[in-house]
Order: C-alpha cells, then sequence, then structure tokens
C-alpha cells in the first residue's frame, strides 16, 4: 500500500497515522526516539505491507504489469491501488477525501520536529499540491510514477510508464482492489486496536 492508504487504515490516532505513513521513511531500529504510539504504527505498517505482498488477489494483478516492468509490480500497484482508494473513497470513509487530506497536513505540520528529514523535505509540496486528494485523478498518479522513476528508481523510461499498464487494465485492477480492500480492513481492525490507546493529541 501507498501514502493514502496507510494513513487511512491506520487507527484513529494522530500519532498512529503518522506511524503508519513512516514505515516507508525510516526504519525501526532509527525509531526508538518516536512516541510509542508511532512506533506501533510503525509494526502496522508492516503488517499491511506483509498482508499486501501475500494475498492471492494481488500477486494475480502483477500480469497486468508489463514485463519490462515487473521487477517494481508491487510498488506500482501500490500506486494504482492508492488511486482506486481516493476513487472509491465515500466506500470506505465517512470523511470527504479533502477534509481527510487536510487533517493529515495538519497533523504532519504539528509533528514535524519528529519526521524523518526526507518527509520534512517533500511535505511542504506535499501541503501545496495536496497529494493525497490528488490520487484520484490519472494525471495526478502519472505525476507520481515519473517523480518516483527519477528520484527513487532512475529508470524513468519504463517506470514511468507504468500508467499505460494502469489505463490498459484499469477495470480488472479496479475490481481486484475493490475484492481485495474490505479484507486489508478486516485484518488491519484487528491487529489496530491496541495503538490507538497509546497515542496523545
Amino acid at each position: 500500500m501507498n501514502y493514502l492508504a496507510h494513513l487511512h487504515l491506520a487507527p484513529n490516532d494522530a500519532q498512529a497515522r503518522i506511524g503508519n505513513l513512516l514505515g516507508d521513511f525510516i526504519k525501526p531500529a532509527h525509531a526508538q526516539h518516536l512516541p510509542l504510539a508511532m512506533q506501533l504504527g510503525m509494526q502496522l505498517h508492516r503488517q499491511i505491507d506483509q498482508y499486501t505482498d501475500a494475498h492471492s488477489l494481488v500477486r494475480d494483478c502483477k500480469q497486468f504489469i508489463a514485463p519490462e516492468r515487473q521487477r517494481y509490480a508491487g510498488i506500482l500497484l501500490d500506486i494504482f491501488f492508492d488511486h482506486f482508494l481516493a476513487s472509491h473513497w465515500a466506500k470506505f470513509h465517512p470523511q470527504a477525501l479533502p477534509k481527510f487530506s487536510q487533517q493529515i497536513y495538519a497533523e504532519l505540520a504539528h509533528y514535524e520536529g519528529l519526521l524523518p528529514k526526507r518527509l520534512q523535505e517533500i511535505l511542504p509540496n506535499m501541503i501545496r499540491n495536496d497529494w493525497l486528494a490528488g490520487y484520484q485523478h490519472l494525471e495526478r498518479v502519472a505525476q507520481v510514477l515519473a517523480g518516483f522513476a527519477k528520484y527513487r528508481i532512475q529508470r524513468t523510461s519504463h517506470f514511468a510508464a507504468g500508467i499505460d499498464d494502469l489505463r490498459a487494465h484499469y477495470t480488472q485492477l479496479e475490481a481486484a482492489f475493490l475484492a481485495f480492500y474490505p479484507q486489508l480492513q478486516a485484518m488491519t481492525w484487528e491487529q489496530a486496536a491496541y495503538i490507538a490507546p497509546h497515542g496523545q493529541r
């Protein structure tokens, strides 16, 4: 799962939400200074990723990724699933996506001093361009793929063209997401119940 899904799946607690996001930015060994709820959120992040990677519906979706991008199929599917989550947000969350996104940005700004350097660096751009709500638009997904390829993978031509895989197999990928995500939610609810009491706002 990518940024939006991890934030959505976290317990309803600011520190736990941030911790569930931090799993993409910091290793557990470097997180001992963080509040307990953030550390527990990072643990949940890893459980979500492990469950997702092992799920048959997700594995089956890799057939829709072009051969030259197969080594990055998991990353591409994470980003695609954030798009489908944003597109079907009302099915999964009572709060409107723009309002949820602004709440997240405010929480990240509040705890900015605890964030790893890379997240601090991208936070202004994330807020200014409303990355989270923007996932509902294919144009934004294409920008995310291009940025990821440039700064994280450095294989721009192949990875960024993953938007073609999404467009070509949109119906199949969307159906797989809608079947998979409620199962992921159910798993997360079971694992997350103990985290929120450790948080504080």
